[in-house]
C-alpha cells in the first residue's frame, strides 16, 4: 500500500508541477545495499536566487523536514540524524543529502525544495530503493540427450540480478541457454541461468551475479568431461567390470584362507597347552604318591632296625628302588 501511495503522489505532483520538474535535475530512483551509503542529490539546471534548501522524507500522512540549509545560518541537519544523514552542498544551486548505513526504514521518496525568490518553491523528488543479492548457486548434473553437462546459476535479489555463465576455456562455449525467473513473496527476484556444456574433458565454468550498485559476485566450479563420468557414476572400460569381479572373488578367498589359517593356530595352541597342563598334573599326582609311599617305607624301615629283623631290612630297600626307578 504505500509504495503505491508514494507513486501516486509522484504522479500528481509530476502534473502540477511539470515546470518546476524541469528546472531540476535529478535521479529518479537510487539504489543502495543495506549497510552502505546512499547520496540524493539535485541541482537546478537555471540560475535562481535561492534564499533555502530543503530535503524531506514523504510519508503517507505528509512530508518529515530531514536538513535545512540557508545562507545566514548554513546547514541544519533535524535532531536525532545527525549521526544518520549529512547534508553537503556545493552552492545554493547544487546540494545533496547523505544518508549513512541504509536500513529499510530509510527507503521511500525524498523531495528537495529551493525555496527561491520571487518564484517560490522549486521542488525535485528522488526515491531511495534497497537492493540486495544473495548467491550465486551453482549446480551441475549429466544429461544423455544431448550428451553434455547442465550448469545451472540462480541468484536471489532485488532489483532482478543479472546471472552470467562463462567457460573458463578458450574453445569451449555453452549451448541450449534457458532462463527463468521466479517473484518470491518478500519483494525479491529469483532468475535462474541454465546452458549445457559438451566438454570432453574436466573443465572449470565460472557464474557471476550482480544487482545495480551491489558488488560483483563470483563462483568458479570444476565440471567433469564426458570421458570421465557416465551417467551418474564413472566410465568403465569395456572388460573392466569382469576385471572387477574377478578380484573381488579372489580377494574374498584369500581373506578365508586367512581367517581360517588363524582359527587353526589358535586351536592348536590351545590344544598343546591343555595337553602340557594334564601331563604336568599326572607327573605331581604319581610324584606325590609314590613320595607318600617312601615315607612310609622309611619309617618301617627305621622300626625294623632298632628290632634287629635284618631280612625285613633287604626287602623294604627292594620295594623303594622299585618305587623311585619309574620317576
Amino acid at each position: 500500500m504505500f509504495p503505491r501511495v508514494i507513486t501516486s503522489c509522484f504522479l500528481i505532483t509530476t502534473i502540477l508541477q511539470t515546470g518546476q520538474f524541469a528546472l531540476i535535475e535529478t535521479k529518479e530512483t537510487v539504489w543502495a545495499a543495506v549497510g552502505d551509503q546512499a547520496s540524493l542529490s539535485c541541482r537546478l539546471t537555471e540560475d535562481k536566487d535561492v534564499l533555502q534548501i530543503t530535503w524531506q522524507k514523504v510519508h503517507p500522512v505528509g512530508e518529515k523536514n530531514l536538513a535545512t540549509y540557508t545562507k545566514k545560518f548554513g546547514s541544519r541537519v533535524s535532531s536525532g540524524l545527525e549521526e544518520k544523514m549529512d547534508f553537503q552542498y556545493e552552492s545554493l544551486q547544487s546540494c545533496s543529502m547523505v544518508i549513512r548505513k541504509v536500513t529499510e526504514q530509510d527507503e521511500g521518496c525524498y523531495r528537495c525544495l529551493f525555496n527561491t525568490y520571487p518564484k517560490g518553491a522549486l521542488i525535485g523528488w528522488t526515491c531511495l530503493k534497497l537492493c540486495e543479492l544473495h548467491g550465486p548457486f551453482i549446480d551441475v548434473s549429466r544429461s544423455n540427450s544431448p550428451p553434455g553437462s547442465v550448469v545451472t546459476c540462480s541468484a536471489t535479489g532485488r532489483p532482478v540480478p543479472m546471472v552470467t555463465l562463462t567457460v573458463l576455456h578458450q574453445n569451449l562455449s555453452f549451448s541450449h541457454y534457458n532462463t527463468s525467473r521466479v517473484s518470491n513473496t518478500n519483494g525479491t527476484i529469483t532468475f535462474t541461468t541454465t546452458a549445457l556444456l559438451s566438454a570432453l574433458n574436466t573443465t572449470q565454468v565460472g557464474c557471476s551475479v550482480s544487482v545495480q550498485t551491489a558488488a560483483l559476485r563470483e563462483l568458479l566450479v570444476i565440471v567433469p568431461g564426458l570421458t570421465e563420468t557416465s551417467g551418474d557414476g564413472l566410465d568403465v572400460e569395456p572388460g573392466s567390470s569382469s576385471i572387477i569381479v574377478g578380484l573381488s572373488v579372489v580377494a574374498t578367498l584369500l581373506f578365508v584362507v586367512c581367517v581360517s589359517a588363524l582359527i587353526s593356530l589358535l586351536l592348536r595352541k590351545w590344544a598343546e597347552k591343555r595337553y602340557f597342563c594334564y601331563t604336568i598334573s599326572g607327573r605331581l599326582h604319581h610324584f606325590s604318591k609314590c613320595f607318600n609311599q617312601l615315607i612310609n617305607i622309611c619309617m618301617m624301615k627305621i622300626s625294623l632296625y632298632h628290632t634287629g629283623r635284618k631280612k625285613m631290612h633287604w626287602i623294604i630297600w627292594r620295594k623303594i628302588i622299585f618305587i623311585v626307578i619309574p620317576l
